[in-house]
């Protein structure tokens, strides 16, 4: 996993952003940040890089539609992320320096 700093993506609040394995940063990452995009680059080796993109965008717009608010008819695009299944494995065990070591093969998917 290689590590790119630059200004202009991420977009938004987001410190980086995984594509095929290349991390886009807006600034150098801690250990932390490096091992939770670390988790995102074995998802997409595992569902082959297309796949993850794929998966990934399908349940984070169906998080998002469960997110709405008929009461004020808003979405919470903030919650589908933090909901979405790689994102829930990547956040829960980024403390874990060793984890990509013992990592069970798809074990995002126990997160569905």
């Amino acid at each position: 996993m290689k590590v790119l700093l630059n200004n202009i993506i991420p977009f938004g609040n987001y410190v980086a952003i995984n594509l095929f394995g290349l991390v886009l940063s807006r600034r150098p990452l801690s250990k932390v940040e490096r091992n939770h995009e670390y988790i995102h680059t074995l998802q997409q080796r595992e569902l082959l890089w297309v796949g993850f993109y794929l998966w990934y965008l399908i349940e984070w717009l169906v998080r998002l539609i469960k997110t709405f608010k008929f009461s004020t008819f808003k979405f919470s695009t903030k919650r589908a992320y933090y909901t979405i299944s790689f994102e829930r494995e990547a956040y829960a065990h980024q403390r874990d320096l060793d984890y990509r070591h013992h990592r069970p093969f798809w074990a995002w998917r126990k997160l569905l």
